[in-house]
């Protein structure tokens, strides 16, 4: 699995969303974390307690850098060392992706967490269908930038697949949102119209199915 750093200050348009999903003091863990750019900012502004697990050592001695605890080493391996509710929130921002078996890492983050979060480039935008349609070459976006033979990317996800693969893998998707971002994803806004054809990026809010009435 490949993890990008990013060298800039600045926090991408969807990490900000998703940090709006966090409360203050929320435990988190941060799974494919990078340079640690999100959960510095929810450390700092949400004072909330975080931990990330990232496989890039360059990756993890930046945000070491920056105050935070960060595990170097497969997040798929690692998620298994933490006991039941460890977290209130589990992160996978844009790295379902790069997933060679999504589902046992899905149910270990609502295993170890109240509630994830997964974001992923949406695959079904319709500059991704009409590149494929108009070229007939694997669609090159600002979004989704490496060409077929380079790209760390293992997995085409579209909104719609998620929204199945849920009722299939057996969990919730407590809250949705689609949204089309800048080139660089530093600004962008939230798609309501038809968001798997416009929307960039999906974001969801999940937890695991309720057995019992859970408490607010």
């Amino acid at each position: 699995m490949t993890t990008t750093c990013n060298a800039g200050n600045g926090i991408r348009y969807d990490l900000r969303l998703v940090a709006s999903w966090i409360p203050q003091g929320a435990r988190v863990l941060g799974l494919g974390c990078g340079d640690g750019t999100l959960l510095h900012y929810l450390k700092t502004r949400k004072n909330a307690v975080c931990t990330g697990i990232d496989i890039d050592e360059s990756c993890v001695a930046r945000c070491i850098e920056r105050g935070l605890t960060v595990l170097q080493g497969d997040i798929n391996e690692e998620v298994r060392d933490y006991p039941d509710d460890a977290f209130d929130y589990v992160i996978l921002a844009q790295t379902l992706q790069q997933i060679y078996d999504p589902a046992p890492l899905i149910r270990e983050m609502l295993r170890i967490g109240r509630r994830s979060v997964v974001s992923f480039p949406n695959f079904s935008h319709w500059r991704v269908r009409m590149m494929l349609a108009s070229t007939g070459h694997a669609p090159v976006t600002p979004q989704l930038p490496y060409q077929w033979h380079n790209t760390p990317n293992i997995r085409v996800i579209t909104l719609s697949d998620f929204r199945r693969y849920a009722r299939q893998v057996g969990f919730r998707i407590l809250k949705e949102v689609g949204i089309d971002t800048d080139r660089q994803d530093h600004s962008g806004k939230r798609v309501r119209f038809l968001p798997d054809l416009f929307a960039t990026y999906g974001l969801f809010l999940i937890a695991k199915e309720a057995t019992t009435k859970e408490v607010p």
